[in-house]
């Protein structure tokens, strides 16, 4: 259970050193007993994987500890949270999914093992950046031609990621009268993927279509948060298009339930180090290709959990009435 933590760690207070420095602070009162498994939620090669490795590398040189990332993709993150209900809960296995793996997925796969309350929410790293994406100068490159499209008989492949995707894909379509073909494909960089062999129309991606918006290749048709995107400020929120619900949420890292919460409170400021610091790699994926970094830990991280917990529960029965 990850609801009550003891008073932070006064040694929790990181110290400003050069990311070749092994940083001391924080090993006073915890270290890993071992090397750290990295479990990455997210296929090879995506925005996703780069940033988890990239927070691998930044503690590995900050803090010296020898971190080992394994790739543990699909079905919305439940895999990897499979394997961390098996490992051991002494900071020797984390994993990067997103927020919606313990909060929608869990919850639409109706197994209480995936229950958030079951796992150990570490840290936040970025927000979404989610934008309904299509290829520029193409068919489908504004909400207005979807439309026409729509109205003209034209069929739309919608591609989606994950559970939440797919419903979320599905809910739009019926607020706007359109039944989308909804393809679900493998992390943002299949939609991307798709977009680009010309497979799918449009597709949901939470950040990884930053360099192609920038170099002209795609475009954000609209945007699944309330703030403005990055690359693409005057792409409209699908609630002005018509859908009832966001598609907000973190990056994030989580480890097995019932983690000691000294070692919770290391790993957190730890990836925090990593992820706020303008010398890191990590850092600059993060400023470049997610709007920068957005670090939650402790109590306010499990406040944002129960209050995504109980919108999932809304978008699960919204969709399923």
């Amino acid at each position: 259970m990850t609801h009550f933590f003891k008073p932070l760690l006064a040694a929790a207070t990181l110290c400003a050193t050069a990311i070749t420095t092994p940083t001391a602070t924080l090993a006073d009162e915890w270290t890993p007993p071992g090397p750290i498994t990295m479990y990455v939620g997210f296929a090879a090669g995506g925005g996703a994987d780069t940033q988890a490795r990239l927070i691998a590398q930044g503690l590995e040189e900050k803090f010296g500890w020898t971190v080992i990332p394994q790739q543990a993709p699909g079905n919305s993150g439940l895999n990897l949270a499979a394997e961390l209900a098996k490992a051991p809960a002494d900071g020797t296995a984390i994993g990067m999914v997103v927020s919606e793996t313990l909060s929608y997925s869990s919850q639409a796969a109706g197994d209480p093992a995936f229950d958030y309350e079951n796992f150990t929410s570490l840290a936040t790293t970025a927000e979404f950046q989610l934008g309904l994406v299509a290829m520029a100068n193409g068919n489908f490159d504004s909400w207005d031609k979807v439309m026409g499209a729509a109205e003209a008989g034209t069929p739309i492949r919608f591609a989606a990621a994950s559970d939440r995707h797919a419903d979320m894909a599905w809910h739009l379509g019926q607020q706007v009268g359109i039944d989308f073909n909804i393809v679900e494909v493998r992390g943002g960089k299949g939609v991307m993927d798709g977009l680009r062999g010309g497979d799918v129309d449009i597709g949901w991606v939470a950040g990884a279509q930053s360099g192609p918006v920038q170099q002209g290749e795609m475009v954000n048709i609209a945007r699944g948060i309330e703030s403005p995107l990055a690359n693409s400020p005057d792409a409209p929120m699908i609630t002005e298009l018509g859908s009832d619900y966001l598609l907000d949420g973190y990056f994030m890292f989580i480890a097995p339930g019932d983690l000691d919460p000294a070692a919770r409170e290391a790993l957190g400021e730890a990836i925090r180090d990593v992820a706020e610091d303008s010398e890191t790699d990590a850092n600059g994926l993060l400023s470049k290709a997610f709007g920068g970094p957005a670090v939650r830990t402790g109590d306010d991280l499990d406040s944002y959990m129960t209050k995504a917990n109980a919108e999932a529960a809304e978008l699960i029965k919204a969709v399923s009435e």
